[in-house]
């Protein structure tokens, strides 16, 4: 696994008690981190241009502040992304489904084409470390290139994030990043 990530931007964190057990308390952003950067599986949600919802599973690293993912452009995420930049990636720690144990995390942002070979090579790296030798990618004219053909890659930085506790305790944590920076 590569290092973990040490967060720049530092959010206003708010405990939403109404959906949270008593003396809970906020999640710290620093260990939805660790979840963001630890985690293999996520889920992207999109719009479609006439504004169905679409939702697809992807891999995705944590650098720079931001989740990063990547698709090929005829896809549909990447219509989607071309007709409305908002989206939320999701993922879970510890297995994802167990009720009684884990951390969901919801990041909600824009997302952004990322067109500098040199953060692209960096981005490149990072996916082979995390995901191995089948996920190692060449940087060619903005993209990522490999087994599936050309891959645009996007950044989202989280503008806002949700974290859902679960276990003893339950918690519904908010991370704002408006105005932090």
């Amino acid at each position: 696994m590569p290092a973990r990530d040490v967060p720049v931007r530092e959010p206003s964190t708010t405990l939403d008690t109404r959906y949270s057990s008593e003396g809970a308390t906020p999640t710290a952003w620093t260990a939805a981190v660790g979840g963001l950067t630890e985690a293999e599986v996520f889920w992207l949600a999109t719009l479609r241009p006439e504004g169905r919802p679409h939702v697809t599973p992807l891999i995705a690293v944590w650098m720079d502040d931001a989740l990063h993912f990547c698709t090929g452009p005829a896809e549909r995420k990447a219509h989607n992304l071309a007709a409305n930049s908002h989206c939320a990636l999701t993922t879970s720690t510890a297995g994802g489904n167990d009720l009684h144990a884990g951390l969901d995390v919801v990041v909600e942002g824009e997302a952004v084409q990322v067109g500098d070979e040199e953060t692209l090579r960096r981005l490149a790296d990072a996916y082979a470390a995390k995901y191995g030798g089948d996920w190692r990618f060449e940087v060619r004219d903005g993209a990522f290139v490999g087994g599936g053909g050309r891959a645009v890659v996007y950044r989202v930085a989280p503008e806002t994030a949700f974290g859902f506790g679960r276990g003893e305790t339950y918690s519904q944590t908010r991370w704002s990043f408006t105005g932090t920076g």
